[in-house]
């Protein structure tokens, strides 16, 4: 378990909590990795990596990167070198080279790999088979990025003559967003680099009810990670007691069927249905007056322990 910044080790007390309460047979390993707070360091991502390698599966919360890192383009937070280094199927990230050739003028180079683009493509069409799902869409920009997101919308073409059962299309960012608000129902699994899914990943959360309430997960061929949906530290509400924890225990159910735990993960995610669908409990993002531990004490009281 990685706590991260923002409202994140709230959410982790709520999981934390909910677990204890169902009897879940799982024992969390907790680091701290903040940059925010100065308690990263090379010793402490070394750590992190040697706990992975061993339980291969995680629960992280929004490892946020300083301001002061994000207007220099550094890519050496520790949000990043740590996915880097657990290998999840990012294959370009922006900025990624960003020069400044002359002043007041600056080049930002984006990567695009053969190697990576097959990777993730075959990864949206295994999950596409395993999820019995019927359509894979390619969501790129090579109407513009000719060369870049050319490769990777060729790598998809020919993933996809491997998996003839799944229909195969390809949409431009641009028009996927707006076909998203207007008629989300077309779509099935969408595959697209790192960027555009920060983007579309945001905006279908927005849809659904916001940061709160999605949750989300990464996979690299020997690791998985559970995480918030919509990836947002949600700064502000640090110490209030109103963020939500429906994403976090939503994640932490994913988590346990990933496990195996089938029983535990459908106990938690049939409570925090049930008490959203009640209505009487709802935080602040949700339309209500509730704290996030009266949120976290609803579900734990809606569990049905066997």
């Amino acid at each position: 378990m990685l706590p991260g910044d923002g409202v994140g080790p709230e959410l982790m007390h709520s999981v934390k909590e909910v677990f204890k309460a169902g009897g879940v047979p799982v024992v969390f390993d907790e680091h701290h990795l903040s940059e925010v707070q100065n308690t990263a360091s090379e010793e402490k991502l070394d750590r992190v990596v040697d706990s992975m390698k061993e339980s291969k599966v995680a629960l992280i919360g929004k490892i946020h990167t300083p301001m002061e890192m994000s207007h220099k383009g550094d890519l050496a937070s520790y949000d990043m070198r740590l996915r880097d280094r657990l290998g999840w199927p990012c294959h370009h990230r922006c900025p990624l080279l960003s020069p400044q050739s002359v002043k007041g003028v600056i080049e930002c180079l984006k990567i695009v790999t053969r190697a990576k683009s097959q990777r993730i493509a075959k990864f949206a069409f295994d999950y596409a088979t395993k999820k019995g799902r019927a359509k894979v869409t390619a969501v790129h920009k090579a109407n513009i990025m000719k060369l870049g997101d050319g490769l990777f919308l060729q790598c998809c073409r020919e993933v996809a003559e491997l998996y003839p059962k799944i229909k195969f299309d390809t949409i431009i960012i641009d028009n996927c967003c707006m076909q998203l608000v207007q008629n989300p129902y077309q779509f099935d699994v969408l595959v697209m680099p790192n960027l555009y899914g920060n983007i579309v990943d945001n905006l279908a959360a927005g849809l659904v009810g916001g940061a709160g309430v999605v949750p989300g997960e990464s996979y690299s061929a020997e690791y998985a990670v559970f995480e918030l949906g919509a990836r947002h530290p949600f700064a502000q509400a640090v110490g209030r007691n109103i963020a939500n924890p429906t994403a976090m225990l939503l994640s932490a159910s994913n988590m346990l069927k990933h496990l195996n735990l089938d029983y535990h993960s459908n106990m938690i995610s049939d409570a925090v249905k049930k008490v959203i669908k009640g209505g009487k409990v709802r935080t602040a993002d949700m339309g209500g007056y509730s704290t996030s531990m009266d949120f976290t004490q609803a579900v734990i009281d809606a569990l049905e322990v066997h």
